[in-house]
């Protein structure tokens, strides 16, 4: 099934994984003098490097761009300022771990268990691998088990000796004048210093741009961190030999800097480039010609800090239900968490704390270098394994049956779809202050339709929400107590304020409500902890004349209106709700549909089929299920969305 026309969006293989490379945004130049910038700007996109300014975390996006990319489906992702965003997850995450500290420290919470690592310091091989991973008994939701455990232990890779090296000399722009430094023939680890600028293709020769190039010689396995520090915005990537770039980081260090952490996948001569960061500039379109640059980006001195390494990897083991909700966060030297399921597989990977997207009520860990949610789906023995740089490392680990289970027997989520326009406090999406959103009957007439077609544009949406969320559900999911009761503002009161009813606004524009956005939602929230949420869908971009995100490019007289925009909203909104129930955003480029697929490649989400007309025999039916987390937001493995959906609608049990 193809999910988006190759007109709207192509495909970028880096690293193995399929990432997004969409067209240049609006107002970028469409030409450089040394090339096509254009070409440059996917290229950069499809790095995983954003191509706007970007900006400090302390400073305010204007009103209208400061829309969450974790909760909102954007109508260009290309837009997004991933440092403004991966500051703000930082400090907003570090503030919420602070403020849960403080909350635990005033309620009678069970002191977790203490697991020490058997593996003796110094040594690995012991537990590095999800074969061998360390139980850690007594843990679980169960009945006399611990539900909390704090993991102490040490990462021992092969020792680094790093030599103190004099910069490298210009030209070496390319991989055929990479720079020598010996890194794995002669040592494992330097540091040195360069100059972006200073070469012949830097602002004071020919302008094409300067690049930094160092040979690498590797060993399937080994684990290469390149950090850069100083006043310069750097961007660090890794080339094969055959001039594929295999890895690339922006900021992953302090600041600007940048910190790449790759493990080598096969072994052979590998080419590691300093760069400094531009818009569309950051690559050449030919590492193997120096001049290849399409102009100059960010210019001045950096330190280079370099080491390749066999790593030491600890897995630990943990028992849980289905549908038990995990959670860790770690401290101390570790940098990367990962959870895989009973067969191995990874579900959860990350290498940030965004945590600051949880509700407040949910009471996952967070405030470490790497924090992981998880939800169940099945019982079995599941690992969680911490890597990074050699030390001691601290990780929580926290398990919780889903939030709705504490509730009295038989109670049932509710969703209420607010078709009507609403006065709502858009602060809470980060948006200005509480706007009036206008009604869904106001956007009729952008396709096509009348006053008298709203009952059934109504009607349909209903149907598909239904389908999407619960039918589905029970069909498919795991959950054999998943309810949700469906309610809308034409035919109920309105119930929002009472207990466990979310609700999600159909109406509105992005003036109206201060935020660039098609939709997006208050939290991410695995287990429905917060039974009570916010989301909207605004209709102004959706029913624009045309456009990648308008209905309209999709409808002719061939289409069946009425089903194709009642399915289309019922999928958007269906989007929103499954971030309230928990899901992060999957892959919008790879081949398998899902609801939870991100902005920017439209029309997949809209149910288009290969006809590229909405409302005819071969749409698609896109549903939760199973596709791999989006490489923009920085997780990794397959992520499970129907039954992290089911789960958070699990019906109370307390009695």
């Amino acid at each position: 099934m193809r999910k988006r026309l190759a007109s709207i969006a192509v495909a970028g293989l880096i690293a193995g994984t399929v990432v997004m490379v969409a067209p240049a945004p609006a107002g970028a130049a469409p030409s450089s003098p040394h090339g096509d910038l254009e070409a440059g700007i996917r290229r950069q996109l499809a790095a995983g490097i954003q191509v706007v300014p970007k900006q400090a975390a302390a400073g305010k996006l204007a009103a209208t761009s400061a829309a969450n990319p974790y909760t909102a489906l954007l109508r260009d992702p290309a837009k997004v300022d991933k440092y403004y965003w991966s500051e703000q997850a930082r400090t907003r995450s570090a503030a919420r771990a602070q403020q849960k500290t403080a909350q635990k420290g005033l309620a009678a919470v069970a002191n977790p268990i203490i697991h020490d690592e058997a593996e003796p310091k110094g040594t690995h091989g012991s537990n590095d691998s999800h074969a061998t991973a360390e139980l850690i008994k007594g843990f679980g939701t169960g009945k006399k088990l611990n539900n909390r455990v704090r993991v102490l232990g040490q990462l021992s890779p092969e020792t680094v000796s790093p030599s103190a090296l004099n910069p490298a000399t210009e030209d070496d722009g390319s991989i055929p004048l990479a720079y020598e430094f010996g890194l794995g023939s002669l040592r494992n680890g330097f540091t040195t210093t360069g100059t972006i600028g200073d070469g012949p293709h830097g602002s004071a020769g020919d302008g094409s741009g300067d690049f930094d190039f160092a040979k690498v010689h590797a060993r399937a396995g080994q684990q290469l961190v390149a950090g850069t520090s100083g006043a310069l915005d750097t961007v660090v990537g890794l080339y094969d030999a055959g001039g594929v770039l295999v890895a690339s980081d922006d900021d992953s260090g302090p600041g600007l800097s940048s910190l790449l952490d790759f493990t080598i996948p096969a072994t052979g001569d590998y080419f590691l480039m300093v760069a400094g960061y531009g818009l569309g500039t950051v690559l050449p379109e030919d590492p193997f010609d120096s001049g290849s640059g399409l102009g100059t980006g960010r210019e001045g001195a950096y330190n280079l800090d370099v080491s390749l390494a066999f790593p030491d990897l600890d897995f630990y083991a943990v028992d849980l239900l289905a549908g038990d909700v995990l959670g860790g966060s770690v401290t101390g030297v570790g940098t990367r968490l990962t959870v895989r399921d009973p067969g191995g597989r990874i579900v959860f990977g990350s290498e940030q704390d965004a945590s600051f997207i949880y509700a407040p009520a949910a009471p996952l860990p967070g405030g470490g270098n790497a924090v992981v949610s998880y939800v169940a789906p099945r019982g079995g023995r599941y690992t969680v394994e911490v890597g990074g740089l050699a030390g001691q490392y601290d990780i929580t680990v926290e398990a919780y049956r889903p939030g709705p289970e504490a509730l009295d027997q038989g109670t049932t989520q509710t969703l209420f779809l607010d078709f009507d326009g609403a006065r709502v406090n858009t602060a809470i999406f980060g948006g200005p202050g509480v706007r009036q959103l206008s009604p869904l009957q106001g956007f009729l007439g952008r396709w096509g339709l009348t006053a008298a077609d709203e009952d059934k544009v109504i009607d349909q949406v209903i149907a598909a929400v239904r389908e999407n969320i619960l039918a589905d559900a029970k069909a498919r999911g795991t959950d054999p107590r998943v309810g949700l009761t469906i309610l809308n503002s034409r035919d109920d009161a309105d119930p929002f304020g009472r207990p466990n009813v979310h609700r999600i606004v159909v109406g509105g524009t992005i003036d109206e409500s201060g935020i660039d956005t098609i939709g997006i939602a208050q939290y991410i929230d695995p287990g429905n902890f917060a039974t009570e949420d916010s989301a909207i869908v605004l209709l102004d971009t959706l029913s624009d004349p045309s456009g990648a995100a308008s209905l309209n490019t999709y409808i002719t007289p061939a289409s069946n209106k009425i089903k194709f925009i009642g399915r289309a909203l019922g999928n958007v909104i269906s989007h929103e709700a499954g971030h309230l129930y928990g899901n992060f955003h999957t892959d919008p480029l790879n081949e398998t549909p899902n609801l939870m697929d991100a902005g920017g490649a439209f029309p997949g989400l809209f149910g288009v089929g290969p006809d590229n007309v909405g409302g005819t025999a071969d749409d698609f039916d896109y549903d939760f299920g199973e596709d791999v987390y989006t490489p923009d937001e920085g997780l990794a493995g397959t992520e499970d969305t129907l039954n992290t959906t089911a789960w958070a609608l699990v019906k109370g049990k307390a009695k």
